[in-house]
């Protein structure tokens, strides 16, 4: 059957055009085992009124073949998605990736998917493509297409084929059905992940007007309102349900409090109504962090597309159910291991229910005057996807305060006992206001007492008419989750959670039992899973314990120290020949035979484009996994997980996340506390007075901008004054002063001879407040010095024109004999000599061309020396 044909359209293409501005140029890519290279091309186009930056990847061929056009996550931007438009292109498609509105070098609002705005764009994405000489066509204006996507590009994804009949198969993933429900549960505002979900955008005046008035509306009153609720709906693929008929591959978290796996169900069951086929997919990650399983996703992802855009009807495009499981924590560096459950059919989350007995009487607790202090289940932004994996594991990390929550609980469990979906039950409730507000979750007790929240997701519940009395259903969250024998299963209603925004006025909630818990175990009795390894059946409570603290802390400080060598007990940091191969690879590295020096007093910039291996440096350099070989030593001590002399290193790497409830002061104490150190060892007063936070210390977190939450998280990250901090993009989302304060704060903290090491983007900010810097590429060294000398150093030199540079002309300069290449600026050309060229060779020859020079000299602007040393991977 064609899918294609039993659309209607939906969207009518307008006259506008997609006009493109700007070509920034040609990059080609080619990885080992010769495959076929990778063309990539950077276009501007202008889309009513709005630039959207592009990329066009494609490989040499004349046959046409199927398009993909691939969406980003929100916050980020199409280099987001680079590797795996690269990875497409080499299995014989033309993919086009884009910054949507708002995001890298595109302008415009954000508009969260407005049909109008990011949607409508899409659309002329696929006009563009339609106009390609190497993409296939179905017919005139209609290119064979798919769409693909995580989170913010997944929906992206979803909405593209309810609103065009031309997208002919999608792959969304981890993303929302209903962003009104997915942020506004039963009523209840998510205040913590909208928060987080604004500020990564940019701030509030990086929306459309409208949305901007509605967050702050929403977050100041902490109720949404009919009108919010209708525009998050209008902007959502729920709204053109009865329009998406094509081939869809659902991929959603596990750990995921932002889009929980009902997100997926809700989306599978109405397109899978349209009669399109439909697989889901719930990887081990999400939101909160764990195993996003990449590879295999993104494997799937291409087999999917080879089936339903390139017709292949012996692509294995997998199970029409799959979850994944958690079978622990290899020891070796931190990864979880991992194994696939499948079924031929998808069940739903709520199929095959098992009834467990739940005992308890009605009881009444407080709903306490401003909701605090409140309970904690998932925390976004402060270790999520740690407590997540945690809890995978059986370790408890979740907070109910007594006498905020009622209890019922089951009989132990006589046989294991998995739960794979949503749970559900019914409750009396009554509240001597006439609005109540609940938290339900369901805990795994084990025979020793210790409770794990399942994922640590937690399900809100807004009760009108409460002071009535009134039998209330609830739909706990749905999880994948063994109950072993002997546990216990412990339903909990609180009146308070971190992550959700509760009534303020104080309340007395009573609560009863009318059901039985119902629990789903669709997956209970088929397919086991491999057995546990060993190790998991004597892991010691303490080591839980400690893993907890590590999470929280984010230092590792526990095992016995390795001989260190005395000439560098002065040097902060010494990296040896250093390697790290990537999973299940013998030959394919992160990094390989790095080997840099560190000294007192540096600010070392560490550069690199996506995927140089910067990120996995870090973390071998702070134990966090080990390499595959050579050594970090740090003032002389070999790195190991858990090396006593990382207490002397402090990091600020992915955020970090605070209480907002409290203030500054006393979240830096609190943090202190759980490390289990002195407080006369925090030196306290002197990291505030580096990171310049003068008297907001003594306000409350959620009343700080992003910058100067920033600066608490660099103050945290410097208690102790450790002599080497490491800082992982610490000027993202903020503004010019606000980046120029957190420069002065590294320049502050490196004077008194401490050491700082810098991952940053931002190439202007690392030439003026660092003084040495390391370019790596591919996981190797490429220059490593002092920033005069890098930036002085090469034979590239800046050519000034009087008028821009076109493509055509800048591709005969880079033929040249002398020139290994030209790349065109905005003020004329960086033509980078071989070493037969010479500055009066190349001068003659541009004369020659009649490019119209005005200067021509050494370039001394960082951005070029790294665009020179690393050439296309830029």
């Amino acid at each position: 059957m064609d899918l294609r044909r039993l659309r209607r359209p939906r969207w009518i293409a307008a006259a506008a055009s997609v006009v493109v501005l700007a070509a920034a140029g040609t990059w080609t890519a080619a990885a080992s085992d010769d495959p076929p290279p990778v063309h990539r091309t950077d276009q501007i186009m202008a889309i009513d009124g709005v630039r959207i930056d592009t990329s066009y990847f494609t490989t040499n061929g004349t046959g046409r073949r199927p398009a993909v056009l691939l969406g980003h996550g929100f916050g980020g931007s199409k280099n987001d998605v680079r590797q795996q438009a690269q990875d497409l292109a080499r299995q014989g498609y033309a993919v086009l990736t884009w910054s949507a509105r708002g995001f890298g070098r595109s302008t415009g609002k954000v508009g969260l998917n407005d049909p109008k705005g990011e949607v409508a764009d899409v659309s002329r994405l696929i006009d563009w493509l339609a106009k390609q000489p190497q993409v296939q066509l179905d017919k005139p204006g209609d290119p064979r297409v798919g769409v693909a996507g995580a989170s913010y590009g997944g929906a992206i994804s979803l909405l593209a084929a309810g609103h065009d009949h031309r997208v002919d198969a999608i792959a969304p993933s981890i993303t929302y059905w209903n962003l009104s429900d997915a942020l506004f549960p039963n009523g209840v505002f998510k205040k913590l992940w909208a928060g987080i979900f604004v500020n990564s955008a940019g701030g509030c005046a990086k929306f459309e007007p409208q949305i901007c008035a509605m967050y702050q509306r929403v977050a100041q009153s902490g109720v949404p309102d009919a009108q919010a609720e209708k525009m998050l709906e209008e902007r959502s693929p729920s709204a053109v349900a009865k329009d998406i008929k094509v081939p869809t591959l659902l991929v959603q978290g596990q750990t995921d409090s932002l889009f929980p796996l009902n997100q997926a169900d809700a989306a599978a069951k109405a397109i899978r109504a349209n009669g399109a086929p439909v697989d889901v997919d719930w990887i081990a990650g999400g939101h909160d962090g764990g195993d996003l399983e990449t590879s295999r996703v993104q494997s799937r992802v291409t087999h999917w597309f080879d089936r339903y855009l390139k017709d292949d009807k012996s692509a294995d495009t997998g199970p029409a159910f799959r979850v994944t499981r958690t079978l622990g924590t290899d020891t070796g560096d931190g990864e979880t291991r991992l194994t696939g459950v499948t079924a031929d059919t998808y069940p739903g989350l709520e199929s095959d229910d098992h009834k467990i007995a739940l005992t308890g009487r009605e009881q009444d607790f407080a709903n306490p005057a401003g909701a605090g202090p409140p309970a904690v289940s998932a925390l976004p932004g402060l270790g999520g996807g740690g407590l997540s994996q945690l809890s995978s594991l059986g370790v408890g990390v979740s907070l109910d305060f007594p006498g905020q929550y009622a209890a019922f609980e089951s009989a132990p469990v006589r046989d294991d006992l998995r739960i794979t979906g949503s749970p559900t039950v019914t409750v009396h409730v009554r509240s001597t206001t006439d609005e109540a507000v609940l938290f339900a979750k369901v805990y795994d007790v084990g025979a020793n007492g210790r409770q794990t929240l399942p994922s640590q997701l937690v399900e809100p519940i807004r009760v009108e008419g409460a002071k009535a009395g009134k039998d209330v259903t609830i739909t706990l969250p749905a999880i994948d989750h063994d109950i072993e024998d002997g546990h216990r299963l412990r339903l909990v209603l609180a009146s308070t959670d971190l992550g959700y925004a509760s009534p303020t006025a104080p309340a007395t909630y009573s609560v009863s039992l009318k059901s039985d818990l119902n629990v789903p175990t669709a997956l209970g009795e088929n397919n086991p899973q491999a057995p546990l390894p060993a190790w998991v059946w004597w892991l010691p409570l303490s080591g839980a314990v400690l893993a907890l603290i590590l999470v929280v802390t984010g230092r590792r400080r526990t095992t016995a120290p390795a001989a260190p060598e005395p000439e560098l007990a002065e040097v902060p940091l010494q990296i040896s020949d250093l390697s790290k191969r990537y999973a299940k690879s013998a030959d394919r590295y992160a990094v390989r035979d790095l080997s840099f020096r560190v000294e007192k007093g540096q600010v070392l910039g560490l550069l690199g484009p996506n995927g140089a291996g910067k990120t996995t440096t870090l973390r071998m350099l702070m134990g966090l996994i080990r390499p595959d070989g050579g050594e970090v030593r740090v003032f002389g001590h070999a790195i190991a997980p858990g090396a006593p002399v990382l207490s002397r290193v402090g990091a600020f790497v992915e955020g970090a996340g605070f209480l907002p409830h409290l203030s500054g002061r006393e979240n830096l104490e609190l943090y202190w506390r759980a490390t289990g150190r002195p407080p006369e060892d925090a030196h306290l007063e002197e990291a505030l007075e580096i990171a310049g936070l003068g008297d907001a210390l003594s306000r409350a977190v959620r009343t700080y901008s992003q910058g100067m939450r920033q600066r608490l998280a660099i103050a945290q990250a410097m208690l102790g004054l450790p002599d080497l901090l490491i800082l992982d993009e610490p000027t993202n989302g903020l503004d010019p002063p606000q980046i120029r304060e957190m420069r002065e704060v590294m320049i502050r903290y490196a004077a008194a001879g401490r050491t700082v090491i810098v991952s940053s983007h931002l190439l202007s900010e690392v030439e003026q407040s660092c003084t040495h810097l390391v370019v790596m590429d591919h996981g190797k060294l490429v220059q490593a010095g002092p920033v005069a000398e890098i930036v002085g150093s090469g034979d590239t030199l800046l050519v000034g024109t009087a008028v821009p540079v076109e493509e055509p002309l800048a591709e005969k300069v880079a033929a040249l004999p002398g020139v290994e290449s030209a790349l065109t600026t905005d003020d004329g050309l960086l033509v980078r000599l071989d070493p037969d060229g010479s500055a009066a060779r190349l001068v003659a020859d541009l004369v020659r061309l009649e490019v119209p020079v005005e200067s021509v000299g050494p370039h001394r602007r960082l951005e070029d020396a790294f665009l020179t040393l690393i050439g296309d991977s830029a």
